[in-house]
């Protein structure tokens, strides 16, 4: 993998690629599209495929809020080079860039540097100050510098797929429709830490408490089966496990943070404590909710535990 932060990261000696630019957030099946299309060019023209993405967010820099991230940069770099990138340039998002024109943007960015002989985006993208560029104006940069322009509609199987609409299903509690999207189970992870210690000292389910980046793209508060990962295992480690998956306040509690943890079925003995770990939702069980007593909360914690073997066996 060839990860380039900044375009002084850029070798000297790169030479004409294929370019394709975009954020990326959840390279779902729509950048899938634009990423098939871009490696697409690169073995017409013999050339490799580099991928241009953003960091932070530009809504971060222009409009000073976040959305929620559907993929921390580590792992949008993995996707993407998994999904053909030869080299993934992360390009600063800075009010700086953001004043280019368009013309500049064309420039400094995919001639200058990257030495475009073919430039993938998406249908609907635009570029340079206060997003005066779109794809017929990409094109007429290109046929002036020297590279091709296509601009490709964020569709699978006819249905148009965006960033904001998995978002949208994940705020819902739709793992599987946001799956759908994504072509594969939505991903957080983060560090697992200490917590109130209640599902291993009182309520017999010890979870894996994770601390994520901030602004992750969590799922609706409620019960979910999915699977635990150790992020970096060492060889001979076990590092995934079938996983009841609960994401909320803990009213019972009368708990006020919103929190991720992790309970690997039928597994008492793992000590996660200070590991990286991740966990894959696959399906919905149930929504958050408040229970009278802990003896009722346990009932329930063993019909959700119960249902999540079901439905991953059968998955």
């Amino acid at each position: 993998m060839r990860r380039w932060d900044g375009l002084e990261g850029v070798p000297s000696g790169w030479g004409r690629s294929v370019v394709a630019v975009g954020v990326f957030d959840g390279v779902h099946r729509g950048h899938q599209a634009i990423l098939e299309t871009a490696v697409g060019h690169g073995r017409e023209l013999g050339l490799p495929v580099t991928v241009v993405t953003f960091d932070p967010h530009p809504q971060t820099v222009l409009r000073g809020t976040t959305p929620p991230v559907l993929t921390p940069l580590e792992r949008r770099v993995e996707l993407l080079t998994e999904y053909g990138a030869d080299a993934v340039c992360v390009l600063p998002f800075t009010k700086d860039l953001s004043s280019l024109t368009p013309e500049e943007f064309v420039q400094r960015v995919l001639v200058d540097r990257l030495h475009a002989a073919a430039v993938v985006v998406g249908e609907d993208f635009r570029f340079g100050h206060r997003a005066s560029g779109d794809v017929a104006a990409l094109a007429a940069l290109g046929a002036e510098y020297g590279f091709t322009a296509d601009g490709v509609a964020l569709v699978a199987d006819g249905d148009t797929i965006t960033s904001t609409r998995v978002r949208g299903l994940l705020a819902e509690g739709d793992v599987a429709g946001a799956a759908e999207l994504l072509g594969r189970p939505h991903r957080v992870g983060g560090e697992v830490v200490h917590g109130a210690a209640r599902g291993r000292e009182l309520l017999g389910f010890p979870t894996a408490n994770m601390d994520l980046l901030p602004d992750t793209a969590v799922p609706g508060d409620g019960v979910y089966a999915g699977w635990l990962h150790r992020s970096e295992p060492a060889p001979g480690q076990e590092s995934r496990w079938p996983a009841a998956i609960s994401v909320g306040s803990n009213p019972t509690f009368d708990g006020a943070e919103r929190t991720v943890e992790a309970y690997a079925l039928d597994r008492d003995d793992l000590d996660l404590y200070g590991l990286r770990m991740t966990v894959d939702f696959t399906v919905h069980i149930r929504g958050q909710e408040r229970f009278d007593s802990i003896d009722e909360l346990i009932v329930a914690m063993r019909r959700d535990v119960d249902r999540c073997r079901e439905v991953l066996r059968a998955g």
